[in-house]
């Protein structure tokens, strides 16, 4: 009895369909710049059957917020849609900088359980 009810949990599970998740690309990158400042491109991408509100924040590598030219840094991505996203970000006279920057987004209301979803990428930036 026991190996049955094993088998059809099995069973049960692999005929489920995997769970989407939030996604931003890439999510990890190494930038070198003349100037003083550099810039990071990210695509967040919405893998849901509805549109989300997404916000861009840039993070330092302790995750306290850090002040950043994001454009653009909120808007909203239909069902399965992807946006590509620019943050400037200014090296604050470090020869290094390393940053995260972050994909927050919630459903819009009456949307999905209305959970606050947040992924984030690490970046390093050498001034040359």
């Amino acid at each position: 009895m026991h190996k049955r009810t094993l088998a059809a949990l099995i069973a049960v599970c692999a005929a489920t369909t995997p769970a989407s998740s939030q996604s931003m690309s890439p999510m990890r990158g190494v930038v070198r710049s003349f100037t003083d400042s550099f810039a990071v491109r990210v695509q967040p991408r919405n893998p849901y059957k509805h549109r989300i509100g997404v916000t861009i924040r840039a993070y330092d590598a302790d995750f306290r917020p850090i002040d950043a030219s994001i454009s653009p840094a909120d808007f909203s991505l239909g069902a399965g849609a992807s946006r590509s996203v620019l943050v400037v970000l200014s090296f604050e006279g470090a020869r290094e900088r390393r940053v995260r920057i972050c994909t927050e987004s919630a459903p819009f209301p009456g949307k999905g359980v209305g959970m606050r979803a947040q992924i984030c990428g690490k970046f390093i930036a050498y001034r040359l």
